[in-house]
C-alpha cells in the first residue's frame, strides 16, 4: 500500500503518519529528512544533494526521485507514505513512473481537511511544560491547577514562537499553493479521498483505516 498524505501544518498529518508506520508497518519517506540524512550521511545522492544546496539552488526533482527510489528499494515490501513530493504536476508524473519502475502503485492521495479558523484557534491556543514537554491548550486542556503542570508539577510553560495566527495563515495559503498543482491530477485517477481533519485523532484514525482496507466509511468522501 503506497499513499500519500495531504494536510496543512496542524492538521495532524504527522501524528496520522507516525500511527500508520507504527501499525502498519509503513515507511514514511519525508523529503526533506531524507535529503537532510543523505546529506549527513555522504551518500553519492547526498553529495550531490549538498553541492546543489551549498550553491544556493534547489535540489532537483531528479535527485529528489533518486533518494526515493533508494529508501523504496531498502523498504522492500513495506507500504509507503510520501510526505513532501510530489508538489507539482511534473513531480507527480515523475513519481507515478519511479513507482512503475519498482512495480509498485500509488493506492490512495488522502487529504485530511480542515476549517481554516478552527485551525488558527487549535494552533495558537498552544502551549506545553517547559520541564517535561506535556501540552496544553488555553481552551481546550488547561492544566488541573493553574500554572502547574499535571505531570510533573512545574510551573514554567512556553509557546511556539510560529504558533501565531499571521504565521498559521501563511502556512495554509502555502499548503493551498502547492496542493493545488496536484489535486486535479491525481483526482482524473479517481485516487483523492478526504477525511474530517477537524476531527478526533481517533476518529481521523478510523477514517484513514477504512480507506486503507477499502470499506465504507462515514464522512469519507471523494
Amino acid at each position: 500500500m503506497n499513499i500519500i498524505l495531504l494536510g496543512p501544518p496542524g492538521a495532524g498529518k504527522g501524528t496520522q503518519a507516525q500511527r500508520l508506520v507504527d501499525t502498519r508497518g509503513m515507511v514514511q519517506l519525508s523529503t526533506g529528512d531524507m535529503l537532510r540524512a543523505a546529506v549527513k550521511a555522504g551518500t553519492p545522492v547526498g553529495l550531490k544533494a549538498k553541492a546543489v544546496m551549498e550553491a544556493g539552488e534547489l535540489v532537483s526533482d531528479a535527485i529528489v526521485s533518486a533518494l526515493i527510489g533508494e529508501h523504496l528499494d531498502a523498504s522492500q515490501d513495506r507500504g509507503a507514505i510520501f510526505d513532501g513530493f510530489p508538489r507539482t504536476k511534473h513531480q507527480a508524473a515523475a513519481l507515478e513512473m519511479l513507482l512503475g519502475e519498482k512495480g509498485r502503485t500509488l493506492d490512495h492521495v488522502i487529504e485530511l481537511e480542515v476549517d481554516e479558523e478552527a485551525l488558527v484557534e487549535r494552533i495558537t491556543g498552544r502551549f506545553s511544560c517547559a520541564n517535561c514537554g506535556v501540552g496544553y491548550h488555553d481552551r481546550f486542556k488547561l492544566p488541573k491547577v493553574e500554572k502547574t503542570c499535571d505531570v510533573c508539577g512545574a510551573h514554567e510553560f512556553k509557546r511556539r514562537p510560529d504558533d501565531n495566527e499571521q504565521t498559521v495563515r501563511t502556512r495554509m495559503a502555502e499548503y493551498r499553493a502547492k496542493t493545488a498543482p496536484i489535486l486535479p491530477y491525481y483526482e482524473e485517477r479517481g485516487l483523492v479521498r478526504r477525511v474530517d481533519g477537524m476531527a478526533s485523532v481517533e476518529e481521523v484514525a478510523r477514517q484513514i483505516d477504512a480507506i486503507l482496507d477499502g470499506l465504507p466509511a462515514r464522512a469519507v468522501r471523494l
